[in-house]
């Protein structure tokens, strides 16, 4: 199992999980975003195999299957190298269905509900193309993965590469990077200091939130489903919550002093966000398990964990 972005927060939890499954793993991620931290419980597995490398460039390898998480994914760390960003998906995109095409293994892309934009379709379906500025600061990460989208399609009927698109939505839990900019572990890092929460607009916007087990479980299934089975699936949580509500309830979970300060929304925010997950319930016979609640009480003790030890700031 090759996994890409294998070092990241969400492509960490699929190699653990393959490794618990009996699979031999190779991670690839050239720690742009991902850190060493999160894979350093599985190095002494002798199945696990970390490769640094770049997936613009091509990969020469072998492998069965394929998982595509190569690309930052916070606002942060994607505006902060946008060109790079728009290549990762991309060129990435082209390495990987090339590296699938060479091998006939089967190919998961880690797409984005950002795909959808700033929707005018509430909540999004499968079937809804979006609504996205190319020419705004958020395209790169965007467009890059909606371009990565029609590639993984194209491969697939040009020339039968097994492909699997996730559209995945607002994900939280363990081995997030507390920089990231993301709004959970912006409200957690920020509770527990006791600093103000950093509420944007009026905080009506709202979003769905995903506990990464489940997501990852929803992934694996994916893969595993019928070849038929190509996607695109949303994959998400399909409970809606305001961010005012959210920070509310980071606030009573951890116990905090923080008092909620409001800034102006950033440019091409989403006002809304919630998926449709009719098809993943079809076809995969998959739903999100986890309540909000809980995995927010395990996602600041993952949190709490890295203050302790000083990973805060890295």
């Amino acid at each position: 199992m090759l996994v890409t972005g294998g070092a990241g927060f969400i492509g960490s939890h699929v190699c653990a999980a393959l490794l618990r499954e009996g699979h031999e793993v190779l991670c690839v991620d050239n720690f742009f975003t991902g850190t060493r931290e999160n894979i350093y419980h599985l190095l002494d597995d002798h199945r696990f195999e970390l490769l640094r490398h770049d997936v613009t460039f091509p990969l020469y390898v072998e492998a069965d299957e394929i998982y595509n998480f190569a690309c930052p994914a916070s606002p942060v760390h994607y505006q902060s190298d946008p060109v790079q960003t728009t290549k990762t998906s991309v060129h990435g995109a082209i390495n990987l269905l090339g590296l699938a095409k060479r091998t006939q293994a089967r190919i998961l892309q880690a797409s984005t509900s950002e795909v959808y934009g700033d929707p005018e379709v509430h909540p999004q379906p499968e079937d809804y193309c979006g609504r996205v500025d190319p020419c705004s600061i958020r395209a790169c990460y965007d467009e890059g993965k909606r371009c990565a989208e029609t590639l993984f399609f194209d491969y697939n009927r040009q020339y039968q590469v097994q492909i699997k698109v996730a559209r995945i939505f607002n994900t939280y839990g363990p081995h997030m990077h507390p920089n990231d900019g993301r709004v959970v572990s912006n409200f957690i890092m920020q509770a527990l200091r006791d600093e103000s929460i950093s509420v944007y607009g009026d905080g009506g916007q709202s979003r769905s939130f995903c506990y990464v087990d489940d997501l990852v479980e929803g992934l694996t299934q994916l893969m595993a489903s019928e070849p038929s089975v190509t996607g695109p699936i949303n994959l998400g949580n399909p409970s809606e919550v305001t961010v005012l509500e959210l920070a509310e309830l980071i606030i009573d979970l951890t116990g905090s002093r923080s008092a909620i300060r409001h800034f102006p929304l950033p440019v091409a925010d989403p006002r809304r966000r919630q998926p449709v997950i009719q098809r993943a319930r079809a076809e995969l016979s998959w739903e999100p398990r986890t309540g909000l609640k809980e995995g927010l009480e395990r996602t600041i003790a993952y949190f709490e964990l890295l203050e302790r030890e000083g990973f805060g700031s890295r």
